[in-house]
């Protein structure tokens, strides 16, 4: 199939890397404000920045070219896309995060948080680390981990770089260089430690992960996810 690449970074490159390998052509490499004929491509992977996400997914679903988007940062427009979407009876998938160790952990989580709920003598906390270069605090795989929590337990919020309360899940960040992304969920009572862990080696798996989501959402019509994808949860 013939793939955009909006956004071509680091995450852009390994993508295509991957792409190629698995038999496909890369027709369009967007940087920021390129110009570009989004028609020429079967589907788009959105790899981009947070004030052009929403653009290039509304771009590809008016023109209907299904999307993927592993963008963060931009959340505050998703329902905007969803509703232009419905509407266009398009095909888009958001994840914060591709890879399918991770989508794994994302319902580990869950149903660790189940059997969690109504012990009370477990504080919950939650770590991540990145590169040096990652622009959002906290990443977009902690939020949807504190997500999976919070929907799942008592708690109703995440608080960055705070410590633990009845009711909220405090989420430390850290930035160190050559980090791909390492999550941590910890249950710590004054008896024990509960830890659930997700360390990424490199990129790769979060690029086959979305290539995977591409070549899922080829001629298929709504707005899904990586649970969709991959028939887990």
């Amino acid at each position: 199939m013939k793939i955009a690449l909006l956004g071509y970074g680091r995450m852009g490159k390994e993508i295509e890397k991957i792409a190629i390998s698995r038999g496909h052509e890369i027709v369009i490499k967007k940087d920021v404000d390129d110009t570009i004929d989004i028609t020429l491509a079967d589907v788009a992977i959105d790899f981009s920045v947070p004030n052009s996400a929403f653009n290039n997914i509304s771009n590809c679903i008016q023109h209907n070219v299904p999307v993927i988007s592993g963008t963060t940062g931009w959340l505050d427009r998703y329902e905007d896309a969803v509703a232009l979407c419905k509407e266009k009876k398009g095909a888009f998938i958001y994840a914060s995060n591709y890879s399918v160790g991770v989508n794994i952990f994302f319902e580990l989580n869950k149903q660790l948080a189940k059997m969690m709920s109504n012990l009370k003598d477990y504080n919950i906390s939650m770590e991540e680390i990145h590169h040096v270069k990652k622009l959002d605090a906290p990443s977009g795989t902690a939020i949807t981990l504190a997500e999976g929590i919070i929907a799942n337990s008592s708690k109703t919020a995440w608080e960055l770089d705070k410590i633990s309360s009845e009711e909220h899940i405090p989420i430390m960040a850290k930035r160190i260089p050559d980090v791909p992304g390492t999550h941590t969920v910890w249950y710590n009572s004054e008896v024990d430690t509960i830890e659930i862990k997700h360390t990424a080696h490199n990129r790769k798996g979060f690029a086959l992960g979305a290539v995977i989501a591409a070549e899922w959402i080829l001629d298929k019509t709504g707005i899904f996810s990586m649970k969709d994808v991959l028939n887990i949860g």
